[in-house]
């Protein structure tokens, strides 16, 4: 079998009715949509149809969208423009758990003066509302959290989290780059300030991402230049990546149930496969409050020779989130969960799609266990912190 695709919180293949959205805008109606010409204003208006397709998939209104080139464009000017529109107050609530293209943002304002608060996780990932609410203070700028992880899909509870931000009136940014597109995101029921996506996690083509901002919420500009997007972010829009992005949220809307259903049907075989074949296999992440797309586990092996294995059976899969990938370092995220530094060198992520079959889940089933078997034999083990059974068991 070739080809088995287990990377999808990496990123996702472009589906076929996404490219033919796009062709046009590349072939023929390619003109820039600042043009004032008929040619221009073609390019204006499939733009403008667009973005109202984007603002119905995510109910908010077409205003409130700025299109960005990526996820990581829109966590910086999510995170960058809320906090310089306010530069009377300088605290910011994270947790430990973000991606790298957030806390990466978060330190370098740290260095620049403000303080910087990083909550804990428990070791299913999951986050205690009493210490966000405990964090917030008079002078907190931001709560930054994402929606999803993208390592272990565990899903953070969004709408309690409003309400506390709420509460003490603190503008909320959520990274929802790992679940838009995945699970239903309504942003007319969820009072969220600020909000990232990207493309290129469903079926959208890498190279186009959104921003979603409240309407009243104060921002400034990261990019500047000319005037497009409401002066918001400068620079020619990218009309055929964001025809591609809002057919992609019309699929993306059309599997939802499918997502829920056939998608999590699949990743369960695969850990109950997992775990009753592979001894001292841990799962990682809460067993239920996660995407049903994602399974993260701990090996009792190099997880990156787990992975060469694997990718010379033609099954492509990783050990985190793919901007720290080849880093050869613990995720963080692992160990932020309580994972040793160890148990976290032994990680593998694997994530499905809706391309995602039965025979491809049962090749992986078949063959994975005898590779952490062959890993066991001819090498020490690299994670002693490991309690490996007599028996094989179910995963924890």
């Amino acid at each position: 079998m070739e080809n088995i695709y287990l990377d999808n919180n990496a990123t996702t293949k472009v589906a076929p009715e996404v490219l033919e959205e796009m062709l046009p805008c590349l072939t023929g109606d390619y003109g820039n949509p600042s043009s004032i010409h008929r040619f221009g204003a073609k390019a204006g208006a499939k733009m403008k149809e667009a973005r109202e397709r984007v603002s119905a998939f995510l109910h908010c209104r077409e205003s409130e969208l700025v299109f960005t080139s990526c996820g990581t464009e829109s966590n910086n000017l999510a995170i960058r423009g809320a906090l310089e529109a306010t530069p009377d107050k300088r605290h910011i609530v994270t947790t430990k758990v973000e991606h790298s293209s957030v806390l990466n943002v978060l330190h370098r304002m740290e260095k620049l003066g403000y303080a910087l608060t990083i909550l804990d996780v428990g070791e299913d990932g999951l986050l205690d509302l009493d210490n966000l609410r405990d964090a917030l203070t008079s002078n907190t700028a931001l709560v930054s959290i994402m929606h999803a992880n993208n390592e272990t899909g565990v899903l953070f509870p969004m709408e309690e989290i409003v309400n506390i931000t709420k509460e003490h009136g603190v503008p909320l940014f959520v990274d929802a780059i790992q679940t838009v597109g995945k699970i239903p995101v309504d942003l007319s029921k969820l009072e969220i300030d600020l909000l990232a996506i990207s493309g290129h996690k469903f079926h959208a083509p890498k190279g186009i991402g959104a921003l979603y901002i409240r309407k009243g919420t104060r921002i400034r500009p990261m990019m500047l230049g000319g005037p497009q997007e409401r002066n918001r972010r400068a620079g020619t829009e990218n009309v055929a990546f964001i025809a591609g992005l809002a057919r992609a949220c019309e699929l993306a809307e059309e599997n939802f149930m499918r997502m829920e259903t056939d998608v999590r049907r699949l990743r369960d075989k695969l850990e109950d496969g997992i775990a009753a074949a592979v001894p001292g296999a841990k799962r990682n992440g809460h067993k239920e409050k996660r995407l049903t797309n994602t399974s993260n586990f701990c090996f009792p092996v190099e997880g990156e020779a787990v992975l060469l294995m694997l990718d010379e059976l033609g099954v492509y899969a990783s050990s985190g989130s793919a901007c720290a990938s080849g880093a050869l370092e613990p995720s963080h995220v692992l160990r932020a969960m309580n994972r040793s530094e160890k148990e976290a060198l032994g990680a593998v992520r694997l994530t499905l799609s809706r391309c995602t079959t039965e025979k491809e889940i049962d090749f992986v089933l078949e063959k994975l266990p005898a590779i952490i078997e062959k890993l066991s034999a001819i090498t020490p083990k690299v994670l002693p912190d490991f309690d490996l059974p007599d028996t094989k068991q179910a995963a924890e």
